[in-house]
């Protein structure tokens, strides 16, 4: 699958607080960059799969930067969540701070979350359906 350009986030679309993040990066996403996968679907399993990701593994979270170059460069974890908000421009740029913390540390805490998030945040029984006025940003 390639885009053109943006970038492509595969999420646990079963997860509330993924689709809570999805929800914040769709009101904040001004130029409408990203686009969203969950992984779940066809296409989301195929893109974790096609980058070395357990496509059954719902604590996989990755970001495929497709304006770099004739081939997507793909991020994980912690280096995805900073990229994506970087991404969102303006004051969100301050999120390369999170470079400063070593990534053996942040990659632990953000596993450690996604371990518990569904037992902290709750899990829905099927994906959520976009709204209609997003659904051409889901894959």
């Amino acid at each position: 699958m390639r885009e053109a350009h943006g970038a492509v986030i595969v999420f646990d679309g079963a997860c509330v607080l993924c689709n809570g993040w999805v929800a914040f990066l769709l009101r904040h996403d001004r130029t409408g960059r990203y686009r969203f996968a969950a992984m779940q679907s066809e296409a989301g399993r195929d893109l974790l799969a096609g980058h070395g990701l357990d496509p059954d593994d719902p604590a996989s979270f990755l970001l495929l930067e497709y304006d770099t170059g004739p081939t997507p460069r793909a991020f994980t974890d912690t280096d995805a969540i900073r990229r994506v908000l970087v991404g969102l421009g303006g004051g969100w740029r301050l999120a390369h701070g999170i470079a400063l913390l070593p990534r053996g540390l942040r990659d632990t805490a953000y596993r450690w979350l996604a371990r518990n998030r569904y037992r902290w945040f709750g899990r829905h029984a099927a994906c959520a359906v976009p709204a209609p006025e997003h659904r051409q940003r889901f894959l």
